[in-house]
């Protein structure tokens, strides 16, 4: 209350209008920089049990190597404005094995796909034979 007062009487009403929201921490284009870098070490890096990133986990870095402190929201937005999506990775997983993944679609795949009963008549009972 005094510093306000001390203000209104040094400046008059003019030294008490707003200037601006208190302090809020900003995180500069180097340290977003430095932050990429981290977030792609991945969560284990980190010590989180995991490979999964979370809002919580990112600010948790945020905090502890740019000592720079965010709510969780400003951490959502933060990412947001860098072009980070929740929805989309940033790399395939590294246990990923392209061979097999292929060798599944042209195999596997098409048994699977085809498998389907015909259509045609017939019996829905399991203890009466299809008709011919």
């Amino acid at each position: 209350m005094e510093r306000w007062r001390r203000a209104w009487r040094e400046g008059g009403i003019e030294a008490l209008h707003s200037t601006g929201p208190a302090n809020s921490p900003t995180v500069t284009d180097a340290q977003f920089s430095m932050l990429e870098e981290e977030l792609g070490k991945g969560p284990s890096a980190h010590g989180f049990e995991d490979e999964r990133w979370t809002l919580v986990r990112v600010q948790t870095v945020i905090r502890r190597r740019l000592r720079v402190s965010l709510s969780v929201a400003t951490v959502w937005r933060l990412l947001k404005r860098h072009g980070w999506s929740w929805q989309a990775p940033a790399r395939r997983a590294l246990e990923r094995d392209e061979h097999a993944v292929e060798l599944w679609k042209k195999e596997v795949w098409p048994r699977v796909n085809g498998s389907r009963r015909r259509v045609g008549a017939g019996s829905s009972s399991r203890t009466r034979p299809d008709s011919p």
